[in-house]
């Protein structure tokens, strides 16, 4: 009679067991870098991203500054002809001049800061991502310095207000009716007279232009410093993040 022998599976060693468990690992916690350096990757080129947009941003606040201060240097200009044509002894002399400058004296130029880089950056959480506290310090500076200028601005709506409920009592509206086509302003015909030459309205009215001339320089100093800020964080940035 034949006799079996029932074979025998080796039994593996624990040793085995150890370098399939640390093949394993390296596998799942290489991965996990690699997901890693991914998404780091992903975050960097985001952040370099907001900042060419913000860049572009400055660029375009600091082109319209430009503008703006040479717009103001003339407004201002105008300010003291006005004042100076008023406080004369005799205004009625210079009512063409008057009504002109009367009537352009609520056009004034807003400054609209280019702010989508920053609005975006702070309502989508996009700071996060900037690691350099100092970017990201500069960057809120930035924004709180337009905040301050816009803030002046809307100040500058009530002075106008004032400055329109005045002008109806010193000029005849007939007049300024035929100075006003579109967008552009003209003299008058002739040299109109005022409605009224009483020295207690005409000090007030000076001193509305007073106080309107006074916030336009404000926001003209502001302005400036804006744009000295504006220039140092491009360049500062355009080094910090290696953009040409």
């Amino acid at each position: 009679m034949e006799v079996h022998h029932h074979a025998h599976t080796a039994r593996k060693k624990w040793t085995h067991y150890f370098w399939e468990f640390l093949m394993l690992f390296l596998a799942v916690f290489c991965g996990f870098l690699a997901e890693y350096q991914l998404e780091h990757k992903i975050e960097k080129d985001r952040e370099k991203k907001f900042m060419r947009s913000f860049i572009e941003d400055l660029k375009s606040d600091t082109l319209f500054i430009d503008r703006y201060l040479t717009s103001k240097e003339q407004k201002i200009k105008e300010y003291d002809s006005l004042i100076w044509y008023l406080n004369s002894p005799d205004p009625d002399r210079y009512g063409g001049r008057i009504y002109f400058f009367v009537r352009q004296l609520t056009r004034i130029p807003i400054f609209t800061p280019a702010d989508g880089t920053i609005k975006q950056l702070i309502n989508s959480g996009g700071l996060r991502l900037i690691k350099n506290q100092q970017v990201s310090d500069s960057i809120m500076a930035y924004n709180q310095a337009t905040n301050r200028i816009l803030l002046t601005q809307t100040r500058q709506e009530d002075e106008i207000d004032e400055i329109q409920t005045l002008t109806g009592k010193l000029l005849d509206p007939n007049i300024l009716e035929t100075m006003v086509d579109g967008e552009t302003i003209s003299p008058p015909a002739g040299n109109p007279a005022l409605r009224t030459r009483t020295r207690e309205f005409i000090l007030d009215f000076i001193y509305a232009v007073h106080q309107l001339k006074g916030s336009d320089k404000m926001s003209a100093v502001r302005l400036k410093r804006l744009k000295e800020r504006a220039v140092g964080i491009m360049l500062f940035l355009k080094k910090e993040y290696n953009i040409k």
